[in-house]
């Protein structure tokens, strides 16, 4: 028997899907134009796996299987949470590339501070490894934990039903079955 929470599956699977969207907007947003000498840098390199990460997530199946709604409440359900799924693991992976595209340009604009429109030499040595360094360790930060908590806390924030959201363990898994 249906459990009367099918309104409410519906609308966590827009509040997800509208999470994604923006999050999917920002990264195709992300223009970084490195010279031939910078384009293998980390952080140009990092900024440009982020936008081929959110491609592929885009180019990713569907995977809560397919079907027609039928109106039987049951069916709804099981589609529903299918999609929930789905699109979650989605955000959660869009979330973890704008996270690291964001400390991607962190880094770009902290190299563009030190450098101040001029070619790197001896002098900004120091300061450019330091950036580089800020930025190793701010990817490292960047961990599944971290992702997942970032989502729940803002989705927690906002009062919204988080019921039938997968767990990371779920999300984990899910991704690692895609592999």
């Amino acid at each position: 028997m249906s459990d009367g929470l099918n309104d409410a599956r519906a609308i966590r699977v827009a509040e997800i899907m509208t999470d994604f969207r923006n999050l999917q907007h920002y990264l195709v947003q992300l223009r970084a134009t490195p010279t031939a000498e910078e384009y293998y840098l980390e952080g140009y390199s990092l900024l440009r796996e982020c936008m081929s990460e959110a491609q592929a997530i885009l180019q990713t199946p569907f995977s809560g299987g397919a079907g027609a709604a039928t109106g039987d409440p049951e069916t709804e359900k099981r589609q529903l949470r299918a999609i929930i799924a789905d699109s979650a693991v989605r955000r959660f992976q869009c979330q973890r590339a704008y996270l690291r595209a964001h400390a991607g340009l962190r880094w770009l604009n902290s190299r563009n501070s030190i450098l101040r429109g001029q070619k790197p030499n001896a002098s900004h040595l120091g300061a450019l490894q330091q950036a580089d360094a800020t930025l190793r360790n701010e990817c490292l930060a960047i961990t599944d934990t971290y992702v997942d908590n970032t989502l729940r806390a803002a989705d927690a924030a906002q009062g919204k039903w988080l019921n039938e959201d997968p767990l990371l363990a779920q999300i984990q898994q899910i991704l690692a079955s895609r592999r």
